[in-house]
């Protein structure tokens, strides 16, 4: 008999393609293990004419699953990172985390167009990657859109909006590279906080070796420094905040950017460290980066 291991997921295309992602490399790694994949509704899903930070943040998403984890009706649960709250549960921790996708946000055009229709808004709800791409092109204007991404492409084609902007990730893990119109590099764009990177959420004290194939060590680094920065930042959902890490030879670079809401300004910074002080470099910039703006407005 193969042990069985329940992968709790959310219902939409991306979520299960992310959860099945995570049971192949598992099943490949220990033929001894069969998973099954368990979806269900998040009231995140459920709620899409709200932004937001009007119907409680990013715990909507992981509420349910993280339930079915507590009632043992699951053993695992597979999140996108940058949806996972940056509090969590103490008896219900992050167990590891996936090698990284590409981080970067893209621009997606309407079906048949090469640039974006500037009569149109440009289809965003994030005021993070708004307040970046106002620096692009100053003369768009933004309009909200919920929505898992295949919802999102067909409200662009139907023309309710001149382009979108969406995680690369997203898309590429969809087999829909090819609607991507343009890489917003992050230079340009910081990207939210853990984007591309997927977290497996498990029960403190078990026993979660099975996953040590399927953990990348640079992708652990770059999201300990990356939540460890929002996190001193209070950055919620709601908050405009922007973090990308990038390791190599041994060092971790991270990019930041932080928004006052208290005066409606912003700025950016870069750090840099040791990977194995990745969250210690993640506080440092987030310190330096409110004191700036603090310094700023005396």
């Amino acid at each position: 008999m193969k042990r069985k291991i329940r992968i709790g997921s959310r219902e939409s295309r991306l979520a299960v393609i992310q959860s099945e992602i995570v049971m192949a490399a598992i099943e490949q790694f220990h033929p001894e293990i069969e998973t099954e994949l368990i979806t269900m509704k998040t009231t995140g899903d459920l709620i899409l004419d709200k932004t937001l930070d009007k119907i409680g943040g990013k715990g909507l998403f992981v509420k349910e699953l993280d339930k079915a984890l507590k009632e043992r009706r699951t053993d695992l649960s597979v999140h996108s990172l940058k949806d996972m709250p940056m509090e969590i549960l103490e008896d219900l921790p992050i167990v590891g985390f996936s090698k990284r996708e590409d981080p970067r946000d893209v621009l997606v055009y309407p079906m048949g167009r090469t640039d974006r229709d500037p009569k149109r808004p440009i289809g965003c709800s994030s005021q993070r990657r708004i307040l970046q791409l106002k620096e692009i092109f100053p003369d768009a204007s933004f309009a909200s859109v919920r929505g898992n991404v295949l919802t999102r492409l067909r409200k662009l084609d139907d023309g309710e909006y001149g382009a979108l902007v969406l995680a690369a990730a997203g898309l590429k893990r969809l087999g829909l590279e090819m609607r991507i119109g343009r890489y917003l590099e992050p230079d340009e764009v910081i990207p939210a906080a853990g984007q591309g990177i997927l977290a497996i959420q498990g029960r403190k004290g078990e026993d979660y070796s099975y996953l040590g194939e399927i953990c990348e060590e640079n992708a652990t680094y770059a999201a300990l420094c990356e939540r460890a920065f929002v996190r001193t930042l209070n950055g919620g959902c709601s908050s405009p905040i922007a973090a990308y890490a990038c390791v190599e030879n041994g060092k971790i670079t991270l990019r930041g950017l932080y928004y006052e809401e208290e005066s409606g300004t912003y700025c950016k910074g870069k750090e840099s460290g040791r990977c194995d002080c990745a969250e210690a470099v993640g506080i440092s910039l987030a310190e330096k980066l409110r004191e700036k703006l603090q310094k700023g407005r005396k």
